[in-house]
Parts: C-alpha cells; structure tokens; sequence
C-alpha cells in the first residue's frame, strides 16, 4: 500500500520488514503520540493553550513518532468556547513547530468537527482547507459505523492527496462480533483507505479481542493493510491489548507520553517502550526526547487540575457504560455544575439501558454526549420524560443506521415531538446546498474575515463562532492556573461551600441549540 504523503516535508518512510522474518528479526512498530490532541482531551477536558504545548515540540518532532496526533476531535470547539483561539492558526503553528512529522487528525465523517451533518461540498472544502494549512493524516470514523457517512470525507482525502485512514469504532454489544469488524474492514478498504484504525474510545477492547479482531483483518484483506490501533487505559487492560494487537501483525499503536496519560486518557508513550524490549518488536523511539517531553509536560499538568477528571485509577465499571473517557470528565463536571454530583454512577447505569434502546450504536463523539445527556436526562427526571433534539434524531435515523434496531416506542415518540418521519438513506443526501448561504451568514458577523476556514469555523458551531469572531483580537487566552491558586480556592470551597439545595437547572447546548430542564431535588 503507498502512503500519498509529501517528501519535501522529510517524512521518515515507515519500516516495514519483508516475509519470512527470523526469530532474531525486530519488526519496528509506529507509535502516534496522542499528547497534543487526545491526551489533555481526555484527562482535562482539552482545555491545554497551545502556549503550554510549543516548547515541548521540538522534542516531539525528533523523538521518532510514525505521526503526532495534534487537531481535531474536540480541540476545534475548545478553542473558539474556550481559549479564544483560532483553531486553524493552532494547525499552521503545529505544521511550522514540527516539519518532520505526520500532523493527524481526527475527524467525524459528514460531522466534520460538529455535531450535525453536513452536505457534501461542505466537506470537501473542509478537508482543502485543513490539507492546505498542513494536516497529513486523516483518521475518519462515523459514530454508528455507517460507513456510508464516511465515504465523501475519504473520498476528499484521497484529492487532496493525503492519507486517508478508515476508522472501525470498537464496541461490544450481542450484536457486534468479528466477522461484522472485518465485513466493515472490507468496505472501508474498498473506498481507498490507505490504512485501517481500530479506535478503541472507552478502554473496552480485551487483549483476546484485539489479538482476534486485528489477526482476523490481516488474514481476510492480506498482511500488506496498514493497521493503526487506538486505546484508552480506563480499565486498566488495554496496554496489553496493545501487545496483543502487535502480535497479531498491528502496524501502529497510539500512546500519550506518560505525564499526561491513565485514567481516562491512554496508556504511557515510555511503558510501551519498554513493554517491547526483548521481544521481536522494537518503536525505536528515542528515549532522551521522551524523557523532555515527560518534563515538560509534567510541570504543564498542575496547571489544570480544575479540569481534571476525578477518575485517577481503573474503572472497569466501564465495560457496562462504554462511556468513553473524553466523556466521562464532562459529564462529572456537568453534574457537579447543576448539585447532582453525586449521581454519575446512576447515569453510567443508565446508560447502556438508552444504548440498547437507540439500537447499540458505539458510544463516541457525538453518539456518545447524545445517548450520555439522554441517560442524565432520563435519571434526573424519569425515563424518556423528556428526548433531547439530538437524542430524537438519533432514533429516527437522522444521524445513519445503527446496527440493532430501535425501540419502536421512542421512535413513535421522537416522532411526534419533531414532526419528522424516520428515515433510511444516507442523511446527507437529504442535505441541500448550503455552502453559499453559510457564507453569507457568516461574513455578515463582525470579526469574520471572509477566509474559508472562517466560514468553515461559523458551519459547524454557529452558536459560538460570532461571539468568537468578536473577541478574536483581544488574542488567546490560558484557563490554566497556578497550582497555589487552584489549592487556595480547594480551600475556600471546602470552608464555605454546601449542599445545592432546591431546584436545580440542567442545561445542555449542542451546536447553538439549547435545552433547559428544572428539576426538583428529592
């Protein structure tokens, strides 16, 4: 399989050893490092300034990485909810910082970076536009598996002469087994993917499985397909999935250097190092360069304690919930903000009750904030009393097809709440063109300067993007603080803080649209 990627950037081609290896031949596996992107996504809620990233990737751009994994997934809404930073300059920055490196990306099929649909042309322009400002590497994944809401995203990939990479979220359901993993193998590779990302989000996959899973792919496609494997280290099995995924002729493992992985994030750059040496594998990775960017990133941390998630060790809790770590710390710090804090096991219980309802669909970004804010829901006022807009589209098929069906009750529900018959077909082809009219709209606010990439920012969080547009010039901004700080206001809280008492307010907003619940305590 040839890798479209350009040689003026000094790309390292990677390694691949011939048939007939002897027991003393190492194989060299690639490693992603998850540190710029996935990494503070999952343990601090990506809230990490980019200030707090650049010194440390000199080290990163030497250290030997198949890729550097530095934009997409959620960094894009952060930037302009949070930071007041221009998510496009952030990709520009990282493609001058690290020239010697694969820039990755993760990216939501048709949802692009938001949490709806978009039409065809929109797609396209986006992934011009991210191909022009630097991005190499494009993992492209659906939330259901519908590989029909992939197909235009790689397709535009493969024009803009980039490695496409076709992405198989991983769940565990009664209807989810191999074959179904290496029948979608076969439909992605025949779209052109350059390689295949079995993309573990929830800590879910057991080492067998991954062994089986990867060794089925490789025995039906041939061993010549590129797979890459991503795992969280939430339940505390997975860096042996990683191993396992290696026996079985895995390509690449993903991994975020150790100061800023665990918990809900991902099993330690450096720990896979060492896991390999003495065997027939080697990363061939350089340890000095780890070991700085291990430093930097350790005095980062502190930083954001505030933001961090409350799980620090292993939750096998989790093969129940699948919830995903990215997930888990938004949703404790949603529940804390409206005194319900105290409720997250009661949602991790709800959840896999919603998930079968919706038809087992993988819980990843945006199926994963959609069947988890119908779960809070669902406890904190009673089960399907109210459905999210989200949650309703979801069940009428708004969003692809999930691979049980869907509860015929909530279907009938969601339909008489939205007005909208369930659909079938591909949810973008019911899309008219709207790229003229999100320009127009767009240019129209102030602080808009007309660029694609500004229209593309206003397409998919038109909520956010005006209030941004404006603020744009004050520049960027640091959430972090300092650890003395963040201890004094512990304090504080812990001397004259109390219990919520009365009514509390629970307010969830996707993509401009809000829903607002009252809910009497107990």
């Amino acid at each position: 399989m040839v890798i479209r990627l350009s040689l003026a950037l000094g790309f390292r081609a990677p390694v691949r050893k011939g048939e007939g290896m002897t027991e003393t031949t190492t194989r060299e596996i690639g490693v992603t490092e998850l540190v710029l992107r996935d990494g503070h996504q999952s343990l601090m809620a990506t809230r990490m300034a980019l200030e707090d990233m650049v010194d440390a990737c000199a080290d990163i751009d030497a250290a030997g990485y198949w890729s550097v994994e530095c934009w997409g997934g959620a960094t894009y809404d952060a930037c302009i909810r949070f930071l007041n930073e221009d998510p496009w300059e952030r990709l520009r920055t990282f493609r001058e910082l690290l020239p010697h490196s694969r820039l990755q990306m993760l990216l939501r099929g048709q949802n692009l970076l938001g949490y709806r649909h978009y039409e065809d042309d929109v797609v396209n322009r986006f992934v011009e536009k991210s191909a022009e400002n630097g991005m190499d590497v494009y993992r492209v994944f659906d939330a259901l598996n519908d590989v029909r809401n992939v197909r235009q995203a790689i397709a535009a990939v493969r024009r803009a002469d980039k490695h496409a990479q076709g992405t198989i979220c991983y769940t565990e359901s009664p209807l989810h087994t191999i074959e179904g993993y290496v029948q979608m193998a076969r439909d992605l590779m025949d779209l052109g993917c350059d390689s295949l990302c079995l993309k573990d989000m929830a800590a879910l996959l057991k080492p067998q499985a991954a062994y089986d899973i990867v060794k089925a792919i490789k025995d039906d496609l041939g061993t010549d397909v590129r797979i890459h494997v991503h795992c969280h280290a939430t339940t505390g099995v997975t860096l042996v999935s990683l191993m396992k995924a290696i026996e079985a002729g895995a390509d690449v493992v993903d991994t975020s250097i150790s100061s800023i992985s665990l918990g809900p994030g991902h099993n330690p750059t450096e720990s896979l190092v060492e896991m390999l040496r003495g065997t027939p594998y080697s990363t061939d990775l350089d340890d000095a360069r780890l070991l700085s960017i291990k430093d930097h990133f350790a005095t980062v941390r502190p930083k954001y304690t505030q933001f961090m998630s409350a799980i620090t060790g292993v939750e096998t809790e989790i093969f129940k919930s699948q919830i995903p770590g990215g997930m888990i710390s938004n949703m404790e710090s949603q529940l804390r903000q409206q005194g319900a804090g105290d409720r997250l096991r009661e949602v991790l219980l709800e959840v896999p009750r919603v998930r079968a309802v919706a038809g087992y669909p993988p819980l990843v970004t945006p199926s994963s904030q959609i069947v988890g804010t119908q779960a809070v829901f669902n406890v904190l006022m009673g089960p399907y009393k109210a459905l999210t807009a989200e949650f309703a589209d979801l069940m009428l098929g708004y969003y692809g097809a999930t691979l049980g069906e869907r509860d015929a009750t909530i279907v009938e529900a969601a339909r008489q709440q939205t007005g909208k018959e369930p659909i079938t077909e591909r949810p973008a082809d019911l899309i008219p063109p709207e790229w003229d009219r999100l320009v127009s709209e767009a240019t129209a606010l102030e602080g808009c300067d007309g660029t694609d990439e500004d229209v593309l920012t206003y397409a998919m969080f038109p909520g956010v993007a005006p209030g941004f547009f404006k603020e744009r010039p004050d520049g960027p901004k640091n959430v972090g603080k300092d650890p003395a700080e963040v201890a004094a206001e512990r304090l504080a809280s812990a001397s004259g803080g109390g219990p919520v008492h009365g009514p509390i307010r629970y307010s969830v907003n996707m993509d401009g649209k809000a829903h607002s619940v009252t809910v009497e305590r107990a």
